[in-house]
């Protein structure tokens, strides 16, 4: 069987004995009575290795040819008699095989989104007869998806119309990027939208590229086009992913939000006056024809067939404040004239017209629109942008004051002179965060307020240099341990949200010099990491830091150091990484002493973990009587332990039945308040056989004249085996070890006395059982 001896940790592999079986799956399924109601046998297929998968890495930038794995059959015994042959797709020309090993290598940089598996075949042949010496064996190497083409949308330019004055949140189009990369693996082909150009009036969706209005009252009278620039960024938009953009031209359509008012201004085409000669004929002989004498560069006259008057329109703006009255003559004649009265007669007629302009309050004009200003970013709040002008074009002249829309400047950046129009800032400005500023300023006649004008005022933030470049990404470097000197292991490349006029350009260097590593810059904003010396050990070290410092060249210089950690790897003779990990080196030259030190530490934290293991488990088998601190005389107790007999002169003390850890001092009863306070006397235990009655009468005065005694509604229970009783000890385990039966009748013994003394005290019935 082949099979393939590259270690894929994903893969699964069930072995299927290849030795010859004495019996068929028939005889299995009725060895084992495996058969279907209707008699059928059931058969079980044979599995075999899962190792026919290859993965590798499309745009290979090495050398050397990129190698895939190795093919091995059972049947190769080492001894050169065995021949691999390869066939299938690029089999010869994309892929080569070692005859003698089955080593596999491409001969070229695979490019994924080309073809992304290549089905091939391998053969398994006697070198000296060409037999077959196993069948013929599919196996597939799949292509590894990297980063390596750029989302794009579908159009350059998208076109877009939302109503005006729509509420914030509006869809108004969606925008979607395609990337050519692997969808499956990775975060090549993980797009994340942002909006360029176009705030605050419009924001986009980072997720499905819907892009929606973000500013309310936007209206179509005062700006109807936008322009707003979308990014698709893949790598989930992190930072070293590719981009692509497009523009939307988003349109305000118009929605009844103006009521009609009357004007009084004069529209060019439109008619000031009517004048009508008089012609006493009818029908075709009274049509009549109207002209300005010489032409008029201010006025025309048209003739209105239907009335036959002549209506006097204007061809440009009038302007009251230039000049008021204007004069010019009118002809008219007939438009048919007949032939036998043409001599001698005159069929026209003149007449002259004078037009006064009469002064009306317009609302101030600006001296531009709209007005396009640059300010570089980072300014300080209080700074000069631009200014602003308008007047007052009535012969009055009033006075204007000006204002910012707010709903055009949401984040409250700009501030404006309501007198000369002169605009600051109010905060720093960030190129990296906004390119524009799109502001309305309005001009408002301070007599009239009625009487306003909105100008755009377009602000656009100049780069400044105040961005260090960075990497482009993050870099997984390694170094083989038997690497050579000047041996290339990592090419980096860096990024600058910074945009010079003449590009960018980087410098890399390593600070302080490094022994082991040197940097190449390669004048194209990269650098080739290459290395010292040889002969690397994961022993001694295996990780090294490298700092690597960037620069660019725009002024003032800005500079950055980021680290880059390159890893101590054990490789194969081609290069490639086979191990990083310094837990699987061999133990053959001894452990170094950091190794000794940190197994030595590993003991000693576990010979304390199971040393205080075991101090719990001790602590938690010893349970106290009572648990709280809590006075529990007013409660009723029970407790496990065995009773004492008459000597018990501590049954009556609530001290010994307490935890000695939580033990306090003795308290004053609470149920009463005590004449006098004089510390609680014990008298000694009984030495000899006292009468019973006297004994407990000596008790309850003792109990009754002690303040600290618990109360009387209290149940007192023997829990404390004296040393000097008379009935011995009460176990069951005592009594288990004598060869008669133990008599347990010990309180009918000690006589009807005790009896009743006992059952006074306690107040209730006492038997045997209780």
């Amino acid at each position: 069987m082949i099979t393939n001896q590259v270690l894929l940790l994903l893969m699964l592999s069930i072995p299927w004995p290849s030795i010859a079986l004495p019996f068929t799956p028939g005889n299995i399924g009725n060895l084992f009575g495996m058969t279907e109601s209707d008699g059928r046998i059931l058969q079980r297929s044979k599995r075999g290795w899962m190792w026919n998968q290859f993965f590798l890495l499309e745009e290979y930038a090495g050398n050397d040819h990129q190698y895939v794995g190795k093919l091995h059959s059972n049947m190769d015994k080492g001894d050169g008699t065995v021949k691999y042959v390869l066939t299938g797709d690029g089999a010869g020309t994309l892929f080569l095989i070692d005859e003698k090993s089955g080593d596999i290598h491409a001969t070229k940089r695979l490019d994924r989104e080309e073809k992304a598996m290549y089905t091939l075949h391998a053969k398994v042949l006697d070198r000296s007869t060409n037999a077959e010496l196993e069948p013929d064996t599919e196996f597939n190497i799949k292509i590894h998806d990297i980063n390596d083409n750029e989302p794009k949308f579908a159009r350059e330019i998208y076109f877009a119309s939302v109503p005006e004055m729509s509420e914030v949140g509006t869809s108004v189009v969606t925008v979607t990027a395609t990337d050519a990369d692997d969808q499956t693996y990775g975060n090549s082909a993980k797009l994340v939208y942002s909006i360029l150009q176009g705030q605050p009036y419009f924001s986009v969706d980072s997720e499905n590229g819907t892009i929606k209005t973000a500013l309310p009252g936007m209206d179509r009278e005062v700006k109807e086009n936008y322009q707003v620039v979308i990014q698709a960024k893949d790598m989930a938009g992190q930072m070293g992913g590719l981009s692509g953009t497009t523009t939307v031209s988003i349109t305000l359509s118009d929605v009844n939000d103006s009521p009609p008012r009357f004007t009084y201004l004069r529209q060019i085409g439109g008619a000031i006056g009517h004048i009508k000669a008089d012609d006493p004929d009818v029908g075709r002989n009274a049509e009549m024809e109207y002209s300005i004498v010489g032409g008029h560069d201010t006025f025309n006259i048209i003739t209105d067939q239907t009335t036959q008057e002549g209506v006097i329109v204007i061809k440009k703006a009038l302007d009251y404040e230039s000049k008021r009255d204007y004069e010019f003559r009118v002809e008219v004649k007939n438009t048919y004239l007949d032939a036998r009265f043409i001599h001698g007669l005159q069929f026209k007629d003149y007449a002259t017209v004078r037009v006064t302009v009469e002064d009306v309050d317009e609302p101030p004009v600006f001296t531009r629109n709209p007005y396009i200003i640059e300010v570089h970013e980072d300014t300080a709040a209080g700074s000069f942008v631009g200014v602003v002008s308008a007047r007052d074009p009535d012969a009055d002249n009033k006075p204007v004051k000006y204002s910012i829309d707010r709903h055009t400047d949401l984040e409250r950046l700009f501030n404006i002179d309501s007198v000369n129009g002169t605009i600051t800032t109010l905060k720093a400005l960030d190129r990296e965060m906004s390119k524009w500023h799109n502001i309305s300023v309005v001009a408002t006649e301070i007599n009239n307020p009625r009487q306003t004008t909105r100008v755009p005022v377009f602000i656009k933030v100049l780069d400044v240099n105040d961005n260090a470049p960075e990497f482009a990404m993050s870099y997984d470097t390694f170094v083989c341990e038997n690497v050579k000197a000047g041996q290339l292991i990592q090419t980096i490349s860096a990024v600058d949200t910074d945009e010079p006029l003449v590009g960018h350009k980087f410098v890399f260097s390593i600070s302080p010099t490094n022994p082991n590593f040197t940097i190449v810059d390669r004048e194209d904003n990269t650098a080739n990491i290459v290395t010292r010396r040889g002969g690397f050990s994961r022993r001694e070290m295996n990780m090294y830091f490298l700092p690597v410092v960037i620069s660019d060249n725009d002024y003032p210089i800005q500079s950055s150091t980021s680290t880059l950690i390159v890893r101590v790897c054990a490789c194969d003779s081609r290069g490639n990484m086979q191990s990083c990990n310094p837990e699987v080196l061999p133990f053959s030259d001894g452990l170094t002493t950091g190794a000794l030190v940190a197994i030595l530490l590993c003991v000693i934290i576990l010979l304390m973990i199971v040393v205080l293991f075991a101090a719990l488990r001790r602590q938690r088998k010893k349970e106290p009587l009572i648990i709280s601190k809590e006075d529990v005389r007013d409660n009723v107790v029970s407790y496990n332990d065995e009773g004492g007999g008459e000597e018990d002169t501590q049954a009556f003390d609530i001290g010994t039945l307490r935890n000695p850890e939580v033990m306090d001092a003795n308290k004053l009863r609470r149920d009463i308040i005590p004449e006098m306070l004089f510390p609680f006397r014990r008298t000694s235990p009984i030495k000899d056989n006292t009468d019973v009655r006297d004994f407990i009468n000596g008790r309850l005065q003792e109990n009754d004249s002690d303040p600290t005694a618990p109360p009387y509604d209290s149940l007192a229970t023997y829990a404390y085996e004296g040393s000097g009783s008379l009935a011995e000890s009460l176990s069951s385990l005592e009594s288990a070890a004598t060869e008669g039966d133990q008599d347990y009748d010990y309180l009918s013994n000690w006589g009807p006395q005790f009896k009743k003394l006992a059952e006074m005290y306690i107040g209730r019935s006492v038997d045997r059982e209780a």
